[in-house]
């Protein structure tokens, strides 16, 4: 196993591997309050899968996890150095981090909802939010930025901030905005997809990802069109055309600037010849 610590503040981070869960259950920090995420294989629209939970006993729940979900492969898990995490720090950190987790779009979330805000005294709901943001730091530290914006800060050009530059994908019913980072392409919110799909990809993997974004929540009808209810992360620019088109794209050549430019000009061919 894997401890993270920041020595400022009071929280630790254990990466438990499922194949090791027995060696956790023989420590004592196993038997504490505190909040855990299981991370697991890729979803059916490529992201990493995430589930985000609280309980008085951490060991415990994970051995019921361990029994009932299949998909996860690691926990991450939450404590106090000094033992004084209580319930009601974790209820609330259990429905914050769930919604920062849905804000950020990186993980495909197994929760299936995020619950109601709990009701938590100003002051420990204060020590939740640092407790957060030490967590969350701690967490992305091993690997997992379950919480970090999608699209960064702005790029810098001699020193200079730049705005990202951004490629459009246009079609019937469909207008996606987004950009291109070192993770895949990400689109937009607001972005606008064609909801029917054409005939040549029904009842193909195609189809079946398109709806898996439906399911997920990332596209939602609005009137006669799709709309991304958040930023979305896609594997590649193709992924991320056939989601807004509804049909097979090359998204090296779908993607464009404003100017006309396909992204395939834009980033690959931009690059220099060296021999």
């Amino acid at each position: 196993m894997r401890v993270a610590e920041i020595t400022t503040r009071i929280i630790r981070v254990i990466e438990v591997p499922r194949s090791q869960l027995a060696d956790f259950l023989k420590v004592p920090e196993s038997q504490q309050v505190g909040v855990y995420f299981l991370i697991g294989e890729l979803s059916e629209v490529g992201l990493p899968r995430v589930y985000i939970g609280q309980s008085g006993n951490v060991g415990t729940r994970l051995v019921q996890h361990n029994q009932n979900k299949d998909f996860w492969n690691r926990a991450l898990v939450v404590i106090s150095l000094t033992n004084s995490m209580t319930q009601t720090h974790t209820l609330f950190l259990e429905w914050f981090a769930i919604q920062q987790a849905a804000q950020a779009g990186r993980y495909n979330q197994e929760n299936g909802n995020a619950g109601a805000r709990p009701h938590t005294p100003a002051p420990l709901e204060a020590d939740c939010h640092e407790i957060f943001e030490t967590a969350a730091t701690l967490v992305a530290t091993l690997g997992q930025p379950i919480f970090e914006p999608l699209t960064g800060s702005p790029r810098r050009v001699d020193g200079k901030p730049q705005a990202p530059e951004l490629f459009y994908c246009k079609g019937p019913q469909a207008n996606g905005v987004g950009e291109y980072t070192s993770e895949g392409f990400v689109v937009h919110k607001g972005s606008t997809a064609r909801i029917g799909n054409v005939a040549s990809i029904q009842g193909t993997s195609q189809e079946r990802f398109r709806q898996q974004l439906v399911t997920d929540g990332v596209l939602a009808q609005n009137g006669e069109t799709y709309v991304f209810t958040r930023d979305h992360l896609f594997t590649s620019p193709s992924m991320a055309a056939i989601a807004v088109m509804g049909r097979s794209a090359n998204g090296w050549l779908e993607w464009k600037t404003e100017q006309g430019q396909t992204l395939d000009g834009a980033i690959r061919q931009a690059l220099p010849f060296s021999t």
